[in-house]
């Protein structure tokens, strides 16, 4: 049986604002790299993850506060490599846990293109809902474009596109555009260094196996009220900017583990915090950094604004 009339109605004031949520922040925020520089099979853990079973892989646990120095070495060279394979998974409460897979490059705004599959949650039924739980997402840094199923085109006109414009997100009437936008625009894993440059307990954990490359481990936890410029290398605007944003999200507490190479390249990071959607939990690998990326703007007449299914007013009641 196909899509009943009511099927647009449905979408827009339901399954399309947690599909389009759920794509916007976990697609962007969570996006990991590829394992093409760090094989699975090599390195002592076998597995690709750390040798935790060996006393000997993990050392220096403890050791105390991490170096500055080092901290903002990773997020110079991090931020300076412009583009990386992405491999991720996530979790948002009862919302939706999903995958994605791609490539991003972050030198001159957001520019390329993921598999984003959703494995459980609301979103998950949403998606299948739509026809598939799997969709093709494209960054371009003006907008973002997500492919969306069969069943959704058949009630929009045929058109299997949506783009949201990150301008008309921010005007959203409940104000989570803003935060969409917010995280959209910080999806560069340097992000998350500067996280813990500026929570003030940043502590190095030891050297760890990751895919096969010996790793420096970081922690640390962001309380977002104590956001510091004093030793990160942040100044007051960029500590004011990612204190708004993480309150925006709902966001008082994280936690923020990161690898870093020795070419002070981040290749994994961990993230957990309390949202106003749930508790959030990301892992993200990066690698192969300075692939080319590339990501062209969908057909015209196969892309349908999300704007047009808000009817232009903002809302999505």
């Amino acid at each position: 049986m196909g899509p009943g009339p009511t099927t647009i109605t449905s979408v827009r004031r339901g399954s399309l604002a947690l599909a389009v949520a759920a794509a916007l922040t976990a697609g962007s925020a969570c996006t990991t790299a590829g394992s093409s520089a760090y094989p699975a099979s090599s390195g002592p853990s076998g597995s690709g993850g750390v040798a935790a079973d060996d006393p000997g892989e993990r050392r220096e646990a403890g050791a105390g506060t991490a170096s500055a120095a080092a901290l903002r070495s990773a997020e110079r060279a991090t931020s300076a490599a412009d583009s990386a394979r992405v491999e991720s998974s996530t979790t948002m409460g009862a919302m939706m846990s999903m995958k994605a897979t791609g490539a991003l490059s972050w030198g001159d705004g957001l520019t390329g293109t993921l598999t984003l599959t959703y494995t459980g949650g609301t979103v998950a039924e949403a998606m299948r809902r739509l026809g598939s739980t799997t969709m093709e997402a494209r960054y371009l840094p003006d907008a973002y474009y997500a492919r969306m199923g069969d069943a959704f085109a058949a009630q929009a006109g045929g058109r299997h596109w949506l783009r949201y414009v990150y301008q008309d997100l921010e005007h959203l009437a409940d104000g989570s555009g803003a935060q969409l936008g917010d995280q959209m625009r910080d999806t560069a894993p340097h992000q998350s260094v500067k996280l813990l440059l500026a929570c003030g307990d940043a502590r190095k954990v030891g050297e760890e196996w990751v895919r096969g490359d010996r790793t420096t481990h970081y922690t640390g936890t962001v309380d977002v009220a104590g956001l510091a410029t004093r030793d990160s290398g942040l100044d007051e605007d960029q500590v004011a900017d990612l204190k708004e944003r993480l309150t925006r999200a709902g966001v008082t507490t994280q936690t923020v583990d990161i690898w870093v190479d020795d070419r002070d390249l981040l290749v994994k990071k961990v993230e957990r915090a309390q949202t106003a959607s749930g508790e959030l939990t990301q892992t993200a690998y990066y690698s192969d950094y300075g692939v080319k990326v590339s990501a062209e703007v969908p057909p015209a007449g196969d892309t349908k604004d999300f704007k047009e299914l808000v009817g232009g007013h903002g809302s999505l009641s």
